[in-house]
């Protein structure tokens, strides 16, 4: 009996030492790689002194275990560690900070649902509250956004729609926007029936009435309004920065299946999904925030309606005239030859014949990238003022970064007189000296890694500061992991068994 309560004992402490380890690590891991979980050192940033290095890319070790193993990682562990409160000030006019979160895309329960895959669910919406928590805390940034798929499937009814988005506002991104919670409970009261027992709908036939009607210009119906204002750092007063919630095609759909239902509910919950923010108007430092709906840019659709509306919302931005920096926010990344990232193009369409659906016949199912000409076409509608931009995309999990490359065709080489704009995906800047076709101007596009606890629990870090010597911004992107859910499992069951362990022991032995 003595040796069992000697064992026990043993066994206890070997426990509390793994659990203290797992829990210091789950909380702490941006330290043991600050230079990407981290903002900047204003003392030590210098600005590109070359136009084509405005782009800085910076990823974590590809061996973390080799990483571990350095003495050099533990000091600047400590070192970062003790440094307990970071210095985030910084001028957010010239200096915005961007925290990307990608596709999340949260599971739900159903009656039949097990109980262990209840409690995975549960989970993993912790893990992922867990990071976000973590890095907010750490970073404390001037804006948030999720690049869609915020759910895992647009195929679920409105009321598991709501669920999701209750769990999503509660446990995944808890304290980003406080008064989201407030409107869509007084949405349920206002759209509900409490006599059929469901938790939501979405009055989705108002909302293509309206829609329709506005696009045909009808009297008494204004034209859209997709400007959300100027220097909006906040929806609200209580949130605590600003936070977008891009939407995905787990979201809504893609064009061949989106249905005035599906848009309706994501904007019931989430807002609109396009619209335009301006930042510091008529100054060198202008920039602005472009929420673009990448869904419904091409066909065939089944609501072209909802199209219709998107383009229009892209011609608008274009008939500006803006002369600053364009930051574009779309899901589904633009074209780029097979390669550059882990998805290459990839269109699917449903059948002539499809007897399950008939009226998807021939509709797009599927795309990986925009087409070549969508490509071409928005860049050369939202990046034709020769400033450099960004593009932010989410879709592809495994995360990656290109630069767009823009040439101009010399107008004799075709018949009808005419120069042709075009751009090329590339991993570095053009130069003139190598290409007289290339314009000068150059866009990036990042496509942020998923969040996901198969993909690490990834979360990109976007810095911009103004560059007076260009005139422009210099922009900063990193990419700070977690580790696979595994790992946050282990530090809490740990954790949970420790505590009971300990209890037995201070009681009875």
């Amino acid at each position: 009996m003595v040796q069992l309560k000697k064992a026990f004992k043993t066994f206890t402490n070997v426990l509390i030492i793994a659990s203290f380890i797992l829990q210091v690590y789950i909380h702490t891991y941006p330290s043991l790689t600050p230079d990407v979980c981290s903002w900047d050192n204003k003392k030590e940033t210098k600005l590109s002194d070359k136009y084509k290095d405005i782009f800085k890319v910076n990823y974590p070790p590809e061996n973390q275990i080799l990483h571990l193993l350095k003495l050099d990682t533990w000091k600047t562990y400590f070192k970062d560690v003790l440094l307990t409160k970071k210095d985030n000030s910084h001028n957010k006019y010239i200096n915005p900070r961007f925290l990307l979160f990608g596709d999340p895309q949260i599971k739900g329960a159903w009656r039949n649902t097990p109980l262990l895959t209840r409690l995975d669910i549960f989970g993993n919406d912790h893990y992922l509250g867990h990071i976000f928590k973590t890095m907010f805390k750490r970073l404390t940034p001037d804006f948030g956004i999720v690049m869609g798929d915020l759910f895992s499937s647009q195929w679920i009814p409105d009321d598991e729609f709501y669920n999701r988005t209750e769990r999503y506002i509660n446990r995944v991104f808890s304290g980003a926007i406080p008064s989201s919670l407030d409107r869509i409970r007084d949405l349920k009261k206002k759209f509900v029936n409490p006599d059929d027992g469901i938790n939501y709908k979405t009055d989705w036939i108002t909302f293509s009435d309206g829609k329709i009607r506005t696009l045909r210009k009808e009297e008494g119906f204004p034209p859209f309004k997709f400007d959300y204002g100027s220097d909006v750092y906040r929806w609200n007063e209580n949130d605590p920065f600003l936070f977008i919630n891009m939407t995905g095609n787990h979201d809504i759909g893609y064009s061949g299946d989106m249905t005035f239902q599906h848009l309706s509910r994501f904007t019931d919950m989430f807002g609109a999904d396009n619209f335009v923010l301006h930042y510091n108007e008529g100054r060198g430092n202008s920039y602005r925030i472009v929420n673009l709906n990448t869904m419904l840019l091409e066909g065939p659709g089944l609501e072209n309606v909802l199209m219709d509306i998107t383009w229009e919302f892209l011609y608008q931005l274009f008939e500006e005239q803006f002369d600053g920096t364009t930051i574009l926010l779309q899901h589904i990344p633009m074209f780029k030859e097979k390669g550059f990232c882990k998805d290459g193009p990839h269109f699917s369409f449903y059948p002539e014949v499809y007897e399950k659906e008939p009226y998807k016949s021939n509709l797009l199912k599927s795309q990986n990238h925009l087409s070549l000409e969508t490509s071409n076409k928005l860049l050369n509608l939202l990046f034709h003022n020769g400033k450099p931009g960004i593009i932010l995309t989410g879709h592809d999990h495994y995360g990656c970064d290109v630069v767009y490359n823009r040439y101009m065709t010399k107008m004799k080489d075709h018949p009808n007189g005419l120069a042709e704009s075009y751009w090329t995906a590339s991993k570095t800047p053009d130069s003139k000296n190598e290409n007289s076709e290339f314009t000068g101007d150059i866009v990036k596009e990042i496509t942020v890694r998923s969040m996901m606890g198969d993909f690490a629990g990834a979360v990109g870090l976007l810095e911009m500061n103004y560059n007076k010597d260009y005139e422009t911004f210099d922009f900063n992107y990193k990419e700070c992991v977690f580790a696979v859910q595994h790992i946050w499992w282990a530090a809490n069951i740990v954790t949970i068994i420790t505590v009971l362990l300990l209890s037995i022991r201070i009681l009875f032995i």
